[in-house]
């Protein structure tokens, strides 16, 4: 169970280094440029399988860890 959930964690670690950055106009949140700054931006093709693969990836390592402390 040790060894799932340490692969587990590597991949999760991997996929959220792949996945773009969002916050590509930080500086404008701050200076107040663009009240809308996610509304246009939808994920498509690889970037929503590797958004839905970090959602199963992360649910997976928690409910691990939930079943690996009652044991």
């Amino acid at each position: 169970m040790k060894a799932v959930l340490l692969i587990i964690s590597i991949l999760l670690i991997a996929i959220v280094l792949l996945q773009s950055n969002k916050a590509e106009g930080a500086s404008q949140i701050i200076s107040g440029g663009n009240a809308d700054l996610f509304g246009q931006r939808k994920e498509r093709g690889v970037e929503l399988f590797i958004s839905r693969l970090t959602f199963a990836l992360g649910a997976s390592f928690f409910l691990i860890c939930l079943i690996m402390n009652f044991m």
